[in-house]
């Protein structure tokens, strides 16, 4: 793919061109970089940079089924702001998103696996007003984050997911509409699919590896030949098995006209009584009945009667040089003509409802009628296969669709053939048969229907081989099949997710149509109420006194106090803090003759009594009087004081009456308006300073959001799991439960066909199309569809 740093345009995308930014973009001004690309500064004002819908979807058809890609910016920060430089999103839901805080100097990396939102932090500080180069590359499981041209970091985590769903949607230097945005400038924005794609940033690093995707892949080739091999040696048993016991059958090809089966050779009389049918070897076939001649006598016509095929003779007479049929009238002189007699009749016109303007003479009728009039509902004769229609001034009668008129005469019609007509649009794999005014396509033995038209020789949907999701329909196509999403369901049909119209809120997840599964503490039909139970502040919990209680949305846990840390078992009570010994780690800050006495969470410097002791504290290199009070130099908000040997610190007190207080350290001070924040779902207003959770983060309002990841406890075992609604992992023994595993490919499985699995691998279990089974270290966990099992 890469020839002297060059690249293949189909495996990159230019976001900065895609997006067509230019100087008049509301929100975005273009200034010069640090080079001759196109570099736009991202101002403090509301704005909406995404891409169009033909942008995302080109960026969907990308990352699909791609396990490598690497995203690249070159971008200057304002210090101390916090906002998202790339997030690719559905609804809630966010597949890439790339942010940097600069209140806490991080580097958020947010993605999806297995349906769960996953966050990466990498405690770096880039928004400190100069430039940087970043590149964010992941291959499978291993991710790679370069700064300026150097690995800063290197992890293995969960593979994120790339199939993104149809609708998902990128924004440039924000999260959505009112969160997230940058402060800055950015250039050369960039997402490459190949692997090790920094090196087009920086091609002075060279690739020495191959990367995990390659291994993975190979791997996975393996495995797919193996299960195919397996799954074709059982089919070929089963059609064996089949043969031989077809072997012993008589099939005997049967028709079916109108709801009604007809055996072979079965013979009957179509309903217009003028067709003769036949049923042979499963095809109807039909003839028109001839009729005889008809020899009328002179004073006869031959005329059509309801309920024959062929003609009869009727009584004609004569009248002013025109032959007239039995009941046919001669308006103009009010005479019609009824058994071989002409008769004169003396007719009054009824008043007529309408102005004059709308009187209309009907054809063969002396009196007017009004314009609309119903002649159908006068009696006027069709045959069955014929259909009356009005006209302005008369009515006529109309062959029905799939039939043609005799000699002429619509009142009576005869069926068209479309099968020997070839009028059809039957495709391959299927036989015509006609049928009266219509045709059908019936598949020709061995194949399955795909439509009306069509058959196909393969039932993917019915044999359980396609990749359609549990909740979208498979249907078989001529070509294979295609799947559709159920509706209250939206996806590509390979993964279709439960659409909730309104949304859930703090973190809730769409489970079905418009049904939220909303997380401990939570409730209501799009989890809008806040439940949750304050376990600190109610005394429910008691921790260690080593230890001080933290309350979570639904959840708890015992934190260290300062002065103490974990002794690794993580004890959940926190019996497990032990005092940390600073006079032992000489963490302390005793000086000069000051002795260091450890004390639980924390320690003592004691001086003895003469001129060398001092009280002074060592600081940064230099020394603090006894006494001393300064502000630290790398925090504008905490103030330090030495007093005999010890530095103490704290967050300087905030007097929000004071008129010069200082807003940056006392941000729940600030009472402007435009300080507040709006939570995440848009529906609650937040003070500056203001601190609250969502969706397992921790967030907090200065003058825009910002979140993290809440802090959980290291569980410390080989198996652990995240219940519904919990935001930390437990342990579990049965590595069946874990949904928080690292695999071991040297721990392999034996399949059901005897083929050895290699950890993580996922099958059909033998002889069972709803039964799933994944390898784990080992350890084969298999789970059953239940809706598979229904359909089945």
């Amino acid at each position: 793919t890469v020839a002297g740093f060059g690249m293949d345009p189909n495996l990159q995308i230019d976001i900065i061109a895609e997006l067509d930014l230019v100087n008049t973009t509301i929100g975005v001004t273009q200034v010069s970089g640090i080079h001759a690309s196109k570099a736009f500064l991202f101002q403090d004002a509301e704005r909406e940079i995404h891409a169009a819908p033909h942008v995302s979807e080109k960026l969907i058809q990308l990352f699909r089924n791609k396990s490598e890609f690497t995203f690249l910016a070159t971008l200057q920060q304002r210090m101390s702001t916090s906002g998202v430089i790339l997030s690719i999103r559905e609804l809630e839901h966010s597949y890439f998103e790339l942010e940097s805080s600069g209140l806490r100097d991080e580097i958020r990396y947010h993605y999806r696996f297995n349906g769960k939102a996953r966050t990466e932090v990498f405690p770096y500080r880039m928004a400190d007003g100069q430039w940087h180069k970043i590149a964010l590359s992941l291959s499978a499981s291993h991710l790679l984050l370069h700064v300026d041209c150097n690995r800063i970091y290197e992890r293995v985590i969960d593979p994120p997911e790339t199939n993104l769903m149809p609708g998902s949607s990128l924004w440039l230097g924000q999260r959505n509409r009112k969160h997230g945005f940058f402060k800055g400038i950015i250039q050369d924005m960039k997402v490459i699919f190949m692997p090790n794609g920094y090196i087009t940033q920086c091609p002075n690093l060279n690739r020495t590896c191959p990367t995990c995707s390659d291994f993975l892949s190979l791997v996975q080739g393996i495995m797919d030949l193996q299960e195919l091999l397996a799954k074709m040696t059982a089919k070929l048993n089963y059609a064996e098995t089949r043969l031989s016991q077809l072997e012993n059958c008589h099939c005997e090809k049967t028709c079916q006209v109108n709801g009604v089966i007809y055996r072979d050779k079965d013979s009957w009389v179509e309903d217009d009584h003028c067709r003769n049918c036949t049923c042979k070897s499963g095809v109807v076939e039909c003839r028109r009945m001839s009729c005889p001649p008809l020899n009328c006598s002179p004073d006869t016509l031959p005329v059509h009667i309801g309920g024959q095929c062929c003609k009869i003779c009727r009584s004609k007479c004569i009248y002013g040089g025109r032959v007239l049929a039995e009941g046919q009238r001669i308006t103009k002189s009010i005479i019609y003509f009824q058994n071989g007699v002409l008769v004169k009749l003396t007719e009054t016109c009824p008043p007529l409802d309408c102005s004059e303007k709308d009187h209309i003479l009907p054809e063969n009728q002396c009196c007017n009628v009004c314009r609309g009039h119903n002649f159908c509902a006068e009696g006027h004769r069709c045959g069955e296969n014929s259909e009356c229609k009005n006209w302005n001034t008369k009515a006529t009668c109309e062959c029905k669709t799939g039939y043609i008129s005799i000699q002429g005469d619509s009142a009576y019609c005869e069926d068209i053939d479309e099968c020997a007509a070839k009028m059809h649009y039957c495709h391959a794999n299927t036989v015509c048969v006609n049928l009266p005014g219509s045709y059908r396509c019936d598949c020709v033995p061995g194949y399955i229907r795909v439509d009306d038209f069509s058959c196909t020789e393969h039932d993917e949907c019915g044999s359980g081989q396609h990749n359609c999701d549990e909740n979208a329909i498979c249907t078989n196509t001529v070509r294979g099949h295609s799947c559709t999403c159920k509706p209250g369901y939206v996806g590509n049909g390979t993964i279709c997710r439960a659409f909730c119209e309104e949304g859930c809120r703090y973190g809730g997840t769409c489970v079905a149509p418009n049904k939220c599964a909303c997380p401990s503490g939570f409730t209501g039909s799009h989890c809008e109420r806040e439940a949750d139970i304050d376990e600190c502040a109610e005394g429910i919990i008691e921790c260690h006194n080593h230890s001080r209680c933290v309350n979570l949305p639904g959840w708890y846990h015992c934190e260290c106090r300062s002065g103490f840390h974990d002794n690794g078992t993580y004890s959940l009570s926190g019996e497990s803090c032990i005092d940390i010994d600073e006079c032992a780690l000489r963490t302390h800050t005793c000086w000069n003759d000051s002795a260091c006495v450890n004390l639980a969470g924390g320690f003592d410097c004691l001086c003895p009594s003469g001129p060398s002791c001092t009280g002074d504290c060592p600081h940064e290199g230099g020394l603090k009087r006894n006494g001393q009070v300064w502000t630290l130099k790398e925090d504008r908000c905490s103030v330090c004081s030495c007093k005999n040997g010890k530095i103490f610190c704290r967050r300087t007190a905030c007097d929000c009456q004071n008129p010069s207080v200082d807003l940056f350290c006392c941000p729940e001070c600030d009472t402007r308006v435009t300080s507040q924040c709006l939570d995440q779902n848009g529906h609650k207003l937040y003070r500056s300073g203001d601190n609250w959770t969502y969706s397992c983060q921790q967030c907090r309002c200065l003058g825009e959001v910002d979140c993290w990841p809440l802090l959980c406890p290291d569980p410390n075992c080989e198996y652990t799991a995240i219940s519904e609604g919990e935001c930390c992992p437990h342990c579990v023994s049965d590595p069946c439960l874990a949904d928080q595993i690292t695999y071991d490919i040297r721990k392999t499985c034996l399949d059901g066909y005897g083929i050895t699995r290699l950890s993580g691998s996922v099958w059909t279990m033998v002889g069972s199309p709803c039964t799933t089974c994944k390898c784990k270290n080992g350890n084969v966990c298999c789970s059953v569809d239940l809706d598979c099992l229904h359909n089945n």
